[in-house]
């Protein structure tokens, strides 16, 4: 059942207030609504949803909006649910969660009647164009190829031809990316030098079109999945888009094999804390978004931090 104070969270340049409420289900709860603005994706209008005495909020905009609402309510300690009105173009963890996708009003549904499910989140620190930076992610963080390769490729292209829809977006890639010098620090152990143009941790693994970039990742195993590329060359790239494309993505939908593939260019691990330091400072990439360039950063998990529906 519903909370009896739903604050709902929107970003005007992805919706307008009116359709929100068109979807809205017949409910008793008592509803606010804050507007989120450039500035702000997020993190003051939950912070004054949750001083009013919200219950559930309503994230109804991108992966950005996502992420602002979460590391909130995280960081609050409120007992306050998380629901998802994915209106961007990744909606990331709606993917991963199994929100509908494409109706509001399913969407809304969802969020007024949905069951809470805890989750886990991520949180880096780092040293970003001089300023010192902390944020939660709840899908993924790292640098390399990803968004090039994979999270940006288009869409509408994907839907007419599929796979070929990747072949661009694997020759961007080729081209900007260089294997930089990595020294790992994972939980709490020796440091470890190893080397890579790709780092991701994730806290899930799904990405659009059912790509499992990190088949194993469980929002709520108490842990984070970590995959480092490697691939040089147009060799090495074919076989990290196989893996991840055709092994990880179609033949899984189509099989239903549990068992993740994996190119000889690609290592797997876990971690719940991680400090990185590279060998050149590099963009880091959160949920889709661009944090800015850092040479170190380390990433703890927070273990059900959040209430999800």
């Amino acid at each position: 059942m519903a909370g009896n104070r739903i604050a709902i969270v929107w970003n005007p340049s992805k919706t307008a207030k009116e359709d929100l409420r068109k979807a809205l289900p017949a409910t008793d709860a008592a509803l606010t609504w804050y507007e989120t603005s450039p500035d702000d994706p997020g993190r003051g209008a939950a912070d004054e949803a949750l001083k009013a005495g919200a219950d559930v909020v309503v994230a109804a905009g991108g992966d950005g909006t996502v992420r602002a609402v979460a590391e909130r309510l995280a960081a609050s300690g409120a007992d306050a649910e998380l629901a998802i009105v994915p209106m961007g173009t990744g909606n990331l963890l709606a993917r991963n969660l199994g929100v509908p996708l494409n109706s509001l009003p399913k969407a809304m549904e969802r969020a007024f009647e949905g069951r809470g499910k805890a989750i886990d989140l991520g949180w880096v620190e780092a040293e970003v164009d001089g300023e010192s930076v902390r944020s939660a992610f709840a899908v993924m963080l790292g640098f390399g190829i990803d968004a090039h390769m994979i999270a940006e490729t288009d869409d509408d292209l994907k839907s007419r031809v599929g796979w070929l829809a990747y072949v661009e977006s694997l020759g961007r890639a080729v081209n900007a990316t260089e294997v930089v010098d990595i020294d790992l620090t994972v939980d709490g152990g020796e440091p470890e030098r190893t080397a890579g143009h790709t780092l991701l941790i994730g806290n899930c693994g799904t990405l659009q079109g059912g790509i499992r970039l990190l088949p194993d990742a469980d929002p709520s195993d108490g842990e984070l999945d970590l995959l480092l590329l490697s691939a040089e060359g147009v060799g090495g790239w074919i076989d990290t888009l196989r893996s991840f494309v055709w092994d990880n993505g179609v033949r899984r939908l189509i099989t239903g094999q549990d068992k993740a593939a994996s190119a000889d260019t690609a290592e797997h691990g876990r971690a719940s804390q991680l400090s990185v330091e590279l060998s050149r400072p590099l963009v880091l990439e959160i949920d889709g978004d661009d944090l800015g360039e850092t040479a170190s950063f380390t990433v703890s998990l927070q273990e059900k931090a959040i209430r999800v529906r």
